[in-house]
């Protein structure tokens, strides 16, 4: 751990009362089981870990962007990091990573974090529970409980994206969003792809649902991972990451409540590009009516690739 601390500047903050003391510098994948004759515990200890690349001078200085980015650490979480890596934008980038809750992928997590680009930061963050109802957590939201609240708060940028840890980008998004963003839009989106989930390559462009304001079979939405927004001017949105629709019965639709605010109350504007990639999961509600749009032999198809 200390060769990690030397090369990245890495800062490691233990918010438990039950510090292990001559285990504080041991990865924190080494830290999921307690040692022994302390009781288990469904996640591991909380922690908070910052790593920077060689050209950030200071954290203190505000990055150009910000990615949220909350978990519950899928495998394919490490797809999603990397492709803010591989972005290609000018400006600094601090990714803001909250575990909602799960350990399986945490040794993998740390290691393509370990590779933070130059101009970019990763702030890891996990507070020792949930704070989703679904995990015994006190917020309603089943997708990150406050997580998107808290980490939007907590991103030292103006402007903040968001990403899903199944979903990922083409390496213009950040540059396209900042583009609108800079030139006076209090939020800006993009366009996205339907991604097949078991090869995960491209099906088509989602010319139905995440379409923007008053159009699409939503008559007007905007997916998380598509948004971006400038937290200053939009600061009376940040609660509503956490407050699903009153009649909701999976309580994952916070997100409709962000985008209604948005749309009525704040001044957005496209990308016009298709720059995000959205994996279809087969049991969303919305599958039989995608296979509709899609067509079933082009899912099928893009399925074998």
């Amino acid at each position: 751990m200390n060769r990690i601390l030397r090369r990245f500047d890495v800062k490691l903050v233990r918010a438990s009362k039950r510090t292990y003391h001559d285990e504080i510098w041991r990865p924190l994948s080494d830290l999921i089981e307690p040692p022994p004759g302390v009781p288990a515990e469904p996640f591991c200890p909380p922690f908070l870990t910052g790593l920077q690349g060689s050209q950030i001078a200071s954290l203190q200085e505000p990055a150009d962007f910000a990615v949220v980015m909350p978990t519950v650490l899928r495998s394919t979480i490490t797809d999603a990091i990397q492709s803010v890596f591989s972005q290609r934008f000018d400006g600094t980038i601090q990714t803001l990573i909250g575990i909602d809750a799960g350990t399986c992928e945490l040794a993998r997590v740390e290691q393509v974090c370990r590779s933070v680009p130059d101009r970019q930061s990763v702030l890891l963050l996990y507070p020792g529970y949930s704070t989703s109802r679904r995990y015994g957590g006190l917020h309603a939201a089943r997708d990150g409980g406050a997580l998107r609240t808290v980490l939007s708060y907590l991103a030292n940028s103006r402007f903040v994206a968001y990403l899903d840890d199944d979903n990922s980008w083409s390496d213009d998004h950040l540059a396209s969003m900042h583009s609108v963003l800079s030139a006076g839009a209090e939020w800006a989106f993009a366009l996205r792809w339907f991604v097949h989930p078991r090869s995960r390559q491209p099906i088509c462009w989602d010319e139905w649902e995440s379409v923007g304001p008053g159009a699409g079979f939503f008559n007007g939405w905007v997916d998380p991972n598509c948004l971006a927004i400038d937290k200053i001017a939009c600061e009376a949105v940040l609660r509503w990451w956490s407050v699903p629709g009153p009649n909701s019965v999976l309580k994952m639709d916070a997100d409709r409540n962000v985008f209604h605010i948005l749309s009525t109350r704040f001044r957005g504007a496209p990308t016009n590009r298709h720059s995000v990639f959205y994996m279809i999961s087969e049991t969303d509600s919305m599958h039989s009516y995608r296979l509709d749009m899609i067509g079933a032999q082009r899912y099928h198809a893009a399925g074998k690739l």
